[in-house]
């Protein structure tokens, strides 16, 4: 692992693999679950977090680390899909993660159309962690290039390039089977997390993460460079990254 501090304070970790890099978030999610105290865990979907939930299911299939405390709020969720469908963000999460702890159901948490989400997670004392992933034009949840720095949960539009990378890893390469909105965490209530992780692993994520990498200030053209105005971002990357740091 190599460790590159920028003025910024976004602090940039590379690592020989997506496993190594997934892992070692997992322990500093995991320090603070089996502190035993509440916690909020800000939660994302799609390829990059899944080795993330491998890692978090070792962990309880070995240790049976309790998850009661534990309360999740996942970014964003797909409009238009019926309850149930295989597709869902909770479908997702069940499937890779809350099936295989003894977390409660009822305090896990997606985003709704006429809900306060951001309401709702200040009530409930603030996310303390938020996991991230990076999207091929700097989308972090489904805030897409456009989105304000003021935004907060909301329908968002997906754009094309959104819709096409989801159809081929997760609708079978099937661009009208993707749903073409989502309700989406803002950018404003993704950085009042006390503490931020962002994985980005492979090729495809090398020009998103060069723009991050080289930002030194927000681009409303450029979503991730948000996490500019945080005090505590972790990137974590892997080797098939090629970001030289």
């Amino acid at each position: 692992m190599s460790l590159f501090k920028k003025k910024s304070k976004i602090k940039f970790k590379k690592f020989e693999s997506s496993i190594e890099a997934s892992e070692y978030v997992a322990i500093e999610v995991l320090n603070e679950v089996k502190k035993g105290k509440k916690i909020n865990l800000g939660l994302a979907t799609g390829s990059t977090p899944i080795l993330l939930y491998n890692a978090l299911v070792s962990d309880y299939e070995e240790t049976r680390t309790p998850w009661k405390n534990v309360s999740t709020y996942n970014l964003d969720e797909y409009l238009n899909l019926p309850e149930g469908h295989p597709q869902t963000y909770k479908e997702f999460m069940k499937k890779h993660l809350f099936s295989h702890i003894d977390i409660n159901l009822d305090n896990t948490h997606f985003p709704k159309v006429n809900e306060n989400y951001d309401s709702l997670i200040q009530l409930n004392g603030g996310i303390d962690i938020q996991i991230l992933g990076i999207g091929t034009n700097g989308h972090i949840g489904f805030n897409e290039p456009g989105s304000l720095l003021k935004s907060i949960t909301r329908v968002v539009d997906l754009t094309q390039e959104t819709i096409d990378v989801n159809a081929k890893q997760f609708f079978a390469g099937n661009k009208d089977l993707v749903p073409k909105q989502a309700i989406s965490m803002g950018l404003e209530s993704i950085l009042n997390a006390k503490k931020i992780y962002l994985l980005a692993f492979g090729y495809s994520k090398n020009e998103a993460m060069e723009k991050l990498y080289h930002a030194e200030k927000f681009d409303v053209n450029f979503p991730a460079s948000a996490l500019l105005q945080h005090n505590d971002v972790t990137v974590v990357f892997d080797n098939g990254t090629e970001l030289d740091i």
